[in-house]
């Protein structure tokens, strides 16, 4: 008789190079019993992207090495399904650099400070996307 494998846990990766702020977001996240990681930049998200299974992706925007427009418009060209489960989160939104990129990408944009409830709300929709 054979067993089913355990399910895994619902994955996050959390882009961000606020150190302070990703622990705090992904503690909030592990309370709702989501796998996370961390990645300081975009840079190192893809290389993550590249070994992990992940369900979902919250991205600030204004960060070094590769930003998240940038980093999004990545991962929209070689995995385009995974694109659809984005959640940027930034103090950027209103920023000339990012104006264009807020108004016309297919993923949730929010302002910072995040309501928790806004949070959790868009990454278990982006679950499901």
């Amino acid at each position: 008789m054979e067993s089913n494998p355990p399910s895994r846990k619902r994955h996050v990766l959390i882009v961000e190079d606020n150190l302070e702020l990703a622990a705090a977001y992904k503690e909030l996240l592990e309370i709702q019993s989501y796998d996370v990681s961390l990645a300081p930049d975009g840079d190192a998200a893809i290389q993550h992207l590249m070994a992990n299974p992940t369900d979902a992706i919250l991205c600030d925007l204004q960060m070094p090495r590769l930003e998240g427009d940038l980093f999004y418009a990545t991962i929209e060209r070689t995995q385009p399904a995974l694109a659809r489960r984005f959640v940027f989160v930034t103090g950027m939104a209103e920023d000339e650099h990012f104006q264009k990129f807020v108004t016309t990408v297919d993923a949730p944009v929010l302002r910072k400070p995040v309501p928790v409830t806004a949070l959790l709300a868009e990454v278990a929709r982006a679950m499901v996307r």
